[in-house]
């Protein structure tokens, strides 16, 4: 006798499950493909490494390091951030358990998922360490990070993985993929990603809105929101001591003096690409804002964009002008 399967009322977690069948990919047999990385090319374009921004000051071959160093760091983040959702996402499992089953299977994909991503970027980063120089070093944690995370309420963990996800597919779509003279194998690995991210982002969403609904009070969501914001601020302090660690890579590994002018300006076109990056493309992302904008009220959106504020100026400039 074949047993009940209850179905959500929300159709999504059907589809992603069925996307997630379609889109499935083996690291080894659809991305790596026997390949190694050609430091001839670039790995992140211009657009998210910010390179451009130092064509004055610095020649070819360190403008093409200046993105090779960053796209290392850009999976070694991914790595980073897909141990807790991960987590998290197991973690929300178990409330569909007994219930819609449909729900379960869509996360117990999500997190099979974000297993395989996270053997993904640690096969990434011992492929490209075979090539660029030594000296490299990426000291954040996963578990430490996740255990900060993980400290805060599902509500604001929610939000922080909706907005990472997003901006993934956004990097993909508007940098990556219609970038020329970039590492095909690059290319390829957060073109798979890209592929999955997908479905996940519909997921964090549902979640998302689910935990919302049991918020019991406007009181219960501002200190959601003040965990958000904490959240946000740990984001950066990461990313303040990860740039400055690439920073001395690349300076030390062009033999560039590591103090005055041209020391300065590198340090903080490297801050400020990681925080476009992994803080405001996502959170000027126009779902993210649509998404955020019906769960807050005005007061908290406020308190939202005043902490946002001081890392505006990492908006570039055409982007600026359409998220007016």
């Amino acid at each position: 006798m074949q047993a009940h399967i209850s179905h959500t009322t929300d159709p999504r977690y059907a589809k992603t499950i069925e996307a997630s069948k379609k889109v499935r990919w083996d690291i080894e047999r659809d991305i790596i493909r026997g390949r190694r990385f050609d430091l001839s090319q670039k790995f992140l374009p211009d657009g998210l490494s910010m390179a451009s921004e130092l064509a004055d000051v610095l020649d070819a071959r360190q403008l093409r390091f200046f993105g090779q160093v960053q796209g290392r760091t850009y999976a070694n983040m991914f790595g980073l951030v897909e141990r807790f959702i991960c987590a998290k996402i197991l973690e929300l499992s178990r409330e569909h358990w007994l219930g819609d089953q449909t729900a379960l299977e869509a996360l117990v994909r999500f997190s099979d998922e974000e297993l395989k991503h996270q053997a993904l970027f640690r096969r990434v980063e011992g492929l490209v360490a075979e090539g660029m120089p030594a000296g490299y070093e990426f000291a954040v944690s996963p578990n430490d990070v996740a255990s900060f995370v993980l400290g805060k309420g599902t509500w604001a963990v929610l939000a922080l993985t909706c907005h990472i996800e997003l901006f993934s597919q956004a990097h993909y779509r508007q940098s990556i993929d219609p970038a020329e003279g970039l590492s095909e194998l690059f290319k390829d690995i957060f073109l798979f990603h890209w592929k999955e991210e997908s479905q996940h982002a519909i997921l964090d969403e549902l979640e998302w809105l689910r935990e919302d609904a049991k918020l019991p009070s406007d009181t219960a969501r501002d200190t959601a929101v003040g965990e958000l914001i904490e959240l946000v601020g740990g984001v950066d302090g990461i990313l303040q001591a990860q740039a400055k660690a690439d920073t001395r890579y690349f300076l030390r590994t062009m033999t560039l003096a590591e103090t005055g002018p041209i020391a300065e300006r590198v340090g903080a076109t490297v801050l400020k690409a990681y925080r476009w990056q992994y803080i405001v493309s996502g959170a000027l992302h126009p779902h993210f804002q649509k998404v955020l904008g019906s769960l807050v009220n005005e007061v908290q959106m406020g308190r939202i964009q005043a902490a946002l504020a001081p890392l505006t100026y990492a908006v570039p400039a055409d982007r600026m002008a359409k998220a007016a």
